[in-house]
C-alpha cells in the first residue's frame, strides 16, 4: 500500500513517533489529541477514504467527522475515562456527499513518557474500516434471495429444494398447501416430521416411501410420478436434480395438482360417449359397441339386427310448444325404448331426435318383435303438464351381417331403411333392401331438379351474419344454400343435401356455393367493406384430389385475400382418413385459408387428432344451444366444449342463438363469437348490407385477418 507523507498539524513532537503506527496500518487512521478532541494525523488511508486532503482534516474537530449520538455519548465519557472504547458501526460522508457504512474502533493511547512534552490528556486512536462494498453486497444478496422467494411463492406449483441428504433448505407457501402440513411443522425444519406427515398424507405410503429412497439415491436422476393422497386429489411430482458451479448440490420438488385437470379430462371422456340430455350412450359409443358385437357375431355365427329410430314431425314440437317440452319428450322416448330391449341390448341416442337399438343374437324375426314394441311403446300419448299429444316415430332395420360388415355400413343402412319409412308415410318400420329394390323414384327427381335448378340458376345464397360476444361487432358472415323450385317452392337444405351426397352432385353444388361466397366477399371488400365469408365442405367435396387447387383458383380469380375465406369441415370428415386429411388441410393452411368444425359435439372428435390438425375454430352445435340456460346436460356440455377450446387455444362460435339469456350464458361461459335468430336470420346481400353496414354501422370487422365463420347448411 502507498503511504502518503503525513501531514501534521502544529504540534509537538511527541506526536511523531506515532506517525510510524498510523501509516503501517491499512486502514484508515486518525490520531485525536485526548484534550481538545482535535485530529493531530491522519494516514493516507483516511485520506482516500473521505476523499479530504490532510490539511482539511487536521486540527479539525473530531465530532466533525463523526457526529452521531453515539460517538457524542463517547467523548463525553472519554473526557474523564481513558479506558473507554468504542466498537461499532456507523455513516460518514465521502466529500462528493455520498454516504459510507465504516466500522470504527476507538482506543486510548498512553503518551510516551520518555518524550517530553506528553499532553496529560494522552491520545485516541481512531481506526475505520470502509464496509460498504461489503454491506452493498450483502443488500444485494438479501435483495436475491427475497427475489428468488418470490418467485417460489409466484409458481402455481408446489416447490420443495432440500440437499443431498433429503433435508430441507426451501419450499413455498403453495407446497406447504398441496400438502396441508401445518406451519409448525415447516416453520421448525423437522425434517423428519415433515416426511411423517407426508407419507401419511399418500394412499399408498410404503410405494410413496421407495420411489423417495430411490430418487435421494441418485443425486442426478431425473423423474416425474403421479401420487395420489388420502382425500382422493391427484398431485404429480417433478424431481430435478440442483446444480451449483458444476455439481450437485441438493434436488427440486415440483407439485402440481392434476385434480381438476384429471376431472376435466373424464367429464370431456364422459361426454364423448354419453349423451346429456337423455343420458344414453351417444353415436361414437354405439359405434365401438357394435364392433364389439361384429367380433362377438363372427365367433358364434349368429346375426344382430341395429334399428334406427327416428321421431316424425318432432320440430313441430319445439316451434310449438318450445324447446323444453321438446327436452322432457326426448327423455320419455329414452325411457320408453330402453323399456321395450333387454338390459344385454343397447339403446343411443345418434342425436336430434334419432336414436338406434343395438339387439344382440337377434334374426330377421327377433328385430321385427323389437320394432313393433317401439311401435307400441310410442302409441302411448305423451302427457306434460295440461297437455297430451301423441309422437309417432320411423324405423329402420339392418341385420348382420347382410346388410353391412362394419359399423358404419350397418348404420347406413339402417338409415337408409328410416328414410324409405319417412317417405312412404312415416309411423311403420322396414327392413333395409339392396338399393335396387328400393323405390328411388322420389330421390331420382329430386337429383334431375337439382341439376337443373344448377344450370337455370335457381340457387342462391343468403348470409348470417356472425356476432363477437366481447364486442358485439359483426365479424363474419355464414354463406347458407337456398332454393326455390318454380313447381315445388322453396325446399329446405335439410331435404335436398342429403340427396346431393348420396348421388355425388353435391360436389358441383359445392364448387358453386364456394365461387359465389368468395366472388361476394370480393365485391363487399372492393367497397371497402371487408367481410369474412365462409362455406360448409362436403365429405365427398373434400376428398376430391383437386379441391385444394380448386380453392386457390377461385380465391386468385377473385383476389380475395385468404384470409377472408374459411372452410367448415364436419368431424367425419377428418377422422375418415386422419393422414390423409392432415396432408389435405396442411396445403389448406398453407393457402392462408382459416378451417373450422362445424357442428362440434355431435361427433366423435379424436383430442389428439384436434391438437395434429391446423384448425382455428370449434363450432358449438344448434342441438346443445336450445336448451341453454335451463338445461343443465346442454350447460354441462358447452362448458366442456368451451374448456376444451381453450385448452387448444381454438375460437368457440355458438350457433343457433335465439334469446338473450342464450348470449348472455355463453358470454359467461367464455365463448368467442355467435350466430342465430337473436341478431338476424340468413339474409340475401342486399338485406345484409343494410342490417349491417347501414342499420348498424357500429357492427363492422375488426380487421380482415379475424377469425372467420360459415356452412352450406342451416
Amino acid at each position: 500500500m502507498t503511504v502518503l507523507r503525513l501531514q501534521l498539524a502544529p504540534q509537538p513532537s511527541p506526536v511523531e513517533p506515532y506517525a510510524a503506527l498510523l501509516d503501517g496500518l491499512l486502514d484508515s487512521a486518525w490520531l485525536v489529541d485526548g484534550t481538545s478532541r482535535c485530529i493531530l494525523a491522519v494516514n493516507s488511508a483516511a485520506h482516500q477514504m473521505l476523499g479530504l486532503k490532510p490539511e482539511q482534516m487536521i486540527g479539525q474537530a473530531v465530532e466533525s467527522l463523526v457526529s452521531t449520538p453515539e460517538d457524542a455519548m463517547f467523548w463525553m465519557e472519554a473526557a474523564g475515562n481513558t479506558s473507554a472504547s468504542l466498537n461499532s458501526d456507523t455513516l460518514m460522508r465521502h466529500a462528493d456527499g455520498q454516504m459510507l457504512w465504516v466500522t470504527r474502533r476507538i482506543s486510548y493511547v498512553s503518551p510516551n513518557s520518555q518524550v517530553a512534552g506528553g499532553g496529560q490528556g494522552g491520545y485516541w486512536l481512531v481506526v475505520i474500516r470502509d464496509q460498504s462494498r461489503q454491506r452493498q453486497s450483502e443488500e444485494e444478496r438479501e435483495a436475491l434471495v427475497a427475489e428468488l422467494q418470490a418467485t417460489l411463492e409466484s409458481t402455481a406449483d408446489g416447490i420443495l429444494v432440500t440437499d443431498l441428504a433429503g433435508r430441507m433448505r426451501s419450499f413455498n407457501k403453495r407446497f406447504a398447501s398441496l400438502w396441508g402440513i401445518p406451519a409448525d411443522l415447516l416453520h421448525e425444519r423437522n425434517d423428519e416430521a415433515v416426511q411423517t406427515w407426508m407419507r401419511r398424507s399418500v394412499l399408498d405410503g410404503k410405494a410413496y416411501a421407495q420411489c423417495l429412497g430411490a430418487i435421494e439415491e441418485a443425486p442426478l436422476l431425473q423423474s416425474s410420478d403421479v401420487i395420489t393422497l388420502t382425500d382422493g386429489r391427484v398431485l404429480e411430482r417433478v424431481s430435478l436434480p440442483q446444480f451449483s458451479r458444476g455439481r450437485a448440490v441438493g434436488r427440486v420438488y415440483s407439485f402440481r395438482d392434476l385434480s381438476e385437470k384429471l376431472a376435466a379430462s373424464q367429464r370431456i371422456e364422459e361426454l364423448a360417449h354419453s349423451d346429456m340430455l337423455t343420458g344414453l350412450p351417444n353415436r361414437r359409443a354405439l359405434a365401438e359397441r357394435l364392433d364389439y358385437a361384429q367380433a362377438m357375431a363372427r365367433r358364434e355365427s349368429i346375426p344382430f339386427a341395429l334399428l334406427n329410430v327416428d321421431l316424425d314431425r318432432f320440430q313441430q314440437i319445439n316451434d310449438t310448444l318450445g324447446h323444453s317440452y321438446g327436452d322432457r319428450v326426448l327423455k320419455e322416448v329414452a325411457e320408453r325404448l330402453k323399456s321395450c330391449l333387454r338390459e344385454v341390448d343397447t339403446v343411443a341416442r345418434l342425436g336430434g331426435d334419432e336414436f338406434a337399438l343395438l339387439i344382440h343374437q337377434s334374426d330377421g324375426r327377433g328385430a321385427e318383435n323389437a320394432a313393433r314394441r317401439v311401435q307400441d311403446a310410442m302409441s302411448r300419448p305423451f302427457s306434460f303438464d295440461t297437455l297430451s299429444f301423441t309422437v309417432t316415430c320411423s324405423t329402420g332395420i339392418a341385420l348382420f351381417p347382410g346388410d353391412g360388415g362394419t359399423a358404419e355400413e350397418l348404420m347406413a343402412s339402417a338409415e337408409r331403411a328410416m328414410h324409405w319409412v319417412k317417405e312412404s308415410g312415416r309411423g311403420t318400420f322396414h327392413f333395409h333392401l339392396p338399393r335396387k329394390d328400393v323405390d328411388l323414384l322420389s330421390r331420382m327427381r329430386l337429383d334431375h331438379a337439382m341439376r337443373q335448378a344448377l344450370q337455370e340458376g335457381q340457387f342462391r345464397l343468403h348470409y348470417q351474419p356472425q356476432i363477437a360476444l366481447g364486442s358485439g361487432q359483426v365479424i363474419g358472415a355464414e354463406a347458407l344454400i337456398r332454393w326455390r323450385d318454380p313447381l315445388r317452392g322453396e325446399i329446405s337444405p335439410g331435404e335436398f343435401i342429403p340427396v346431393a351426397e348420396e348421388s355425388g352432385f353435391v360436389v358441383s353444388i359445392g364448387e358453386w356455393v364456394l365461387r359465389q361466397a368468395v366472388e361476394q366477399a370480393a365485391t363487399w371488400l372492393r367497397q371497402g367493406r371487408p367481410m369474412p365469408v365462409a362455406v360448409n365442405v362436403s365429405a365427398l367435396q373434400f376428398q376430391q384430389s383437386q379441391f385444394v387447387d380448386s380453392v386457390a383458383a377461385v380465391l386468385k380469380s377473385s383476389g380475395l385475400p385468404p384470409a377472408l375465406l374459411e372452410l367448415e369441415l364436419t368431424e367425419s370428415i377428418l377422422l375418415r382418413d386422419a393422414e390423409e386429411a392432415l396432408l389435405r388441410l396442411q396445403a389448406l393452411a398453407a393457402l392462408g385459408v382459416t378451417m373450422s368444425i362445424d357442428d362440434f359435439g355431435t361427433g366423435y372428435s379424436s383430442l389428439g387428432y384436434l391438437k395434429r390438425f391446423p384448425i382455428q375454430r370449434l363450432k358449438i352445435d344448434r342441438s346443445f344451444v336450445q336448451g341453454l340456460p335451463g338445461d343443465s346436460s346442454d350447460a354441462a356440455i358447452v362448458n366442456a366444449i368451451i374448456q376444451m377450446g381453450q385448452a387448444l387455444r381454438l375460437q368457440v362460435i355458438a350457433e343457433g342463438v335465439e334469446t338473450e339469456t342464450q348470449r348472455d350464458f355463453l358470454r359467461r361461459a367464455g365463448c368467442h363469437e355467435f350466430q342465430g335468430f337473436l341478431y338476424a336470420p340468413a339474409l340475401d346481400p342486399r338485406a345484409f348490407e343494410e342490417r349491417v353496414w347501414r342499420r348498424s354501422p357500429e357492427a363492422l370487422p375488426r380487421s380482415v385477418g379475424m377469425h372467420l365463420l360459415g356452412g352450406l347448411l342451416v
